[in-house]
């Protein structure tokens, strides 16, 4: 899709992945909503980079429904969606205090997979009125896995098994989609500069890039958006996984 045929809706998009993401896509003259947990933070960011933006709980069935319309309202239109909401948490499965809470694992599944096909299913929803353009799209949805997909931790159970449905979402929704117009990626981020990194402190930082083999550095987030970006643009690119991990396998 041209850029100019960009309306956009971004899940997580008060930091990190998805706010990288809003803003370049709000720079490149798309219209762009943020969605996010966090009221403050989306208001804020949204602010800051020309987007509107919709408070939401990704796994809230009528909550996610409310936003998306609501979104797609606002800029006249919906066809991108852009899935970065979700949470990162470590358990061993046997550990000093017993089993991995159910409960733990449950929440993880819910947020990162539940919510984004969530998501995803009303966005599409929406995009199926659209008018199809030159190459017949009526629509685009990017969803954010992780190189845990393929190279899970210890301690990563419950987070590589969210990040695995979403490499497996790929083929059958872009294949339950085609006659709709609307194709469907997946992006496996490895080890990204996020807020939530950004404190761990340089030996840490270095620690973790220490497997990349090139470039010998931690993800930046506008790495991440362009490749949204191209993807948006490119209609060829339909029901896979793009690693974006600097050649990094994961010990």
């Amino acid at each position: 899709m041209r850029d100019t045929e960009l309306k956009a809706v971004v899940t997580g998009g008060a930091s990190g992945l998805g706010r990288a993401t809003g803003a370049l896509l709000a720079a490149k003259g798309a219209a762009v909503t943020l969605l996010d947990l966090d009221d403050a933070a989306g208001t804020r960011a949204a602010g800051e980079i020309g987007a509107g933006f919709q408070q939401v709980d990704v796994t809230d069935a009528e909550g996610a429904r409310r936003a998306v319309d609501a979104a797609a309202e606002a800029m006249g239109g919906l066809t991108l969606c852009v899935n970065c909401a979700g949470i990162a948490t470590g358990q061993r499965t046997v550990g000093r205090d017993g089993p991995h809470p159910l409960d733990g694992f449950r929440r993880t599944i819910d947020i990162n997979l539940v919510g984004s096909f969530n998501i995803l299913r009303l966005a599409a929803d929406v995009m199926a009125r659209n008018p199809p353009n030159d190459e017949g799209e009526r629509g685009v949805i990017v969803n954010t896995a992780s190189v845990a997909a393929f190279e899970g931790q210890k301690g990563q159970a419950a987070y590589a098994a969210s990040k695995s449905g979403i490499t497996g979402l790929s083929l059958p929704v872009a294949r339950d989609l085609a006659t709709l117009g609307i194709r469907v990626m997946a992006i496996a981020p490895g080890v990204f500069m996020t807020p939530m990194l950004e404190g761990l402190g340089e030996e840490i930082i270095a620690e973790l890039s220490r497997d990349v083999v090139f470039p010998k550095r931690l993800g930046r987030p506008e790495e991440f958006a362009r490749l949204v970006h191209f993807i948006a643009g490119c209609p060829y690119l339909n029901g896979t996984t793009i690693r974006l991990d600097g050649a990094l396998r994961m010990q």
